[in-house]
């Protein structure tokens, strides 16, 4: 019957986490012992219990010479690590270098300085590549200029709209001012012809006799009355006469 599958952690009772310390102990002194002679390795083994006991295995004569040698090998590592990082930017930085002088060549080389070492066909890309420089910008201020045209027309049409709703607003106040002017004249008017209506007419429904219109006397026919005032005219104008007197009338 197998063991069963060990539990990987902390051991809680005290006498068992001794128990398997010992034996766990010897069983890797053992393996390293067998390892040493096995295989023909330099083994240094140390182990500090929990109580703070040292236990050790050298495959050599002495601890210190394993331990000097491991020094020895560790500081060759970091000291190797370094070297090859610096190899390594080092190799970066003459990249990047490379790239920059080559970059500041290109530029001077635009700007029309240094042509003399250029050939035919580097003249040649360099022209092509101006002239795809300068239509690429071309075609970008077109862009431009056709948004910002594009916009100040949506403001006009924007401004124009607005002027159309002032202007309506203006001719709809204009309009109703004028109205009230009118109604407020009409009532005046009214008012005023009312007055003197008032004052010149007399109410509705009663006769408004002349005082020197004799035509309208009523009882005498007109030529009654002409033929009376002929002749209290003649009776004025006799001596010692008098308006109205006559022979007749008596």
């Amino acid at each position: 019957m197998g063991r069963g599958k060990v539990e990987m952690r902390r051991i809680e009772n005290k006498i068992s986490r001794q128990v398997t310390f010992a034996k766990r102990r010897n069983g890797l002194l053992k393996k390293a012992y067998e390892l040493s002679l096995l295989c023909d390795a330099e083994v240094a083994l140390i182990i500090f219990s929990g109580r703070g006991r040292l236990f050790e295995f050298s495959s050599s004569s002495c601890m210190y010479k394993t331990l000097e040698r491991y020094r020895t090998c560790n500081s060759n590592s970091q000291e190797a690590t370094p070297q090859v990082e610096n190899e390594i930017n080092y190799q970066e930085y003459l990249k990047l270098k490379t790239r920059v002088e080559f970059l500041q060549s290109s530029q001077r080389n635009i700007l029309g300085e240094d042509l003399g070492p250029l050939s035919m066909k580097e003249l040649d890309q360099i022209e092509n590549q101006i002239d795809a420089s300068l239509q690429h910008i071309r075609s970008k201020k077109n862009q431009v200029l056709l948004d910002q045209l594009f916009e100040l027309k949506s403001k006009e049409q924007e401004l124009q709209d607005e002027n159309k709703d002032l202007r309506k607003k203006l001719q709809d106040t204009t309009t109703t001012s004028c109205g009230e002017n009118a109604v407020h004249m009409s009532w005046q008017d009214g008012g005023q012809s009312s007055s003197r209506r008032h004052a010149t007419e007399p109410y509705p429904g009663v006769l408004q006799h002349p005082e020197h219109d004799t035509s309208m006397q009523i009882g005498y026919p007109q030529a009654y009355m002409d033929q009376l005032n002929n002749r209290d005219h003649m009776a004025s104008q006799r001596p010692g006469g008098h308006p109205g007197s006559s022979a007749g009338w008596i």
